[in-house]
């Protein structure tokens, strides 16, 4: 599956005024945070009237919800890339999901705040919540295929283990490789991810000890 790019530049021209708006907005939270901007400043960013980004969102809450989309669907597109790679094995990907999720934090800044620090709420945005679980989906796919040897009786749920990920993923990130004070700890993040997973997989049970 080819990738989405959410960054690639899109010049505004008539017709186009939505996605300047959405690569306006995606600067100012990379700049200022997903809260620290008005539409005002995603107009004038984007070189339209101030009145100009209403034909398209209904606030400020309704733009940060397209990048945030656009940041799921990017997200999903680089599980997938992983998941479906016939080169790794299930546990090599699993792996490598973790990884995804560090590299896009660093690489896609804006869209990372947007997803996970604006407070957006999946429910009132159907395309973001299919986007946000596209991406889920993707892990509970893999979780499935690394416990399918496990007897039924001993099978942890494949959505937990997924959301047990994800979880991990995201502290790591929000500790080790943002700046954070554990940033500065002897060890890199993706070390602590790749430790932290293998523990919690041996504890399942889904790896040998």
């Amino acid at each position: 599956m080819e990738e989405t790019d959410p960054r690639a530049r899109k010049s505004y021209h008539h017709g186009n005024l939505r996605e300047a708006l959405v690569e306006a907005a995606l600067k100012l939270v990379e700049e200022k945070g997903p809260l620290g901007f008005t539409m005002a400043e995603a107009a004038r960013s984007a070189g339209v009237s101030p009145a100009a980004p209403y034909r398209h969102f209904r606030n400020r809450d309704e733009l940060i919800e397209e990048v945030a989309r656009q940041g799921f669907e990017a997200f999903a597109d680089r599980l997938e890339r992983v998941v479906d790679d016939p080169r790794l094995s299930t546990l090599a990907a699993f792996s490598m999901a973790g990884q995804v999720y560090i590299d896009f934090a660093r690489s896609h800044p804006g869209h990372y705040a947007a997803m996970f620090e604006s407070g957006v709420g999946l429910a009132g945005d159907p395309g973001l919540a299919r986007a946000s679980n596209r991406a889920m989906s993707v892990l509970v796919r893999l979780a499935e295929r690394l416990t399918a040897h496990l007897p039924a009786a001993r099978r942890p749920p494949a959505q937990m283990v997924a959301n047990h990920v994800w979880a991990l993923s995201h502290g790591v990130v929000e500790l080790f490789a943002r700046g954070a004070p554990g940033s500065r700890a002897p060890y890199s993040a993706e070390e602590m991810l790749e430790s932290g997973t293998g523990i919690y997989l041996r504890g399942l049970g889904i790896i040998p000890h």
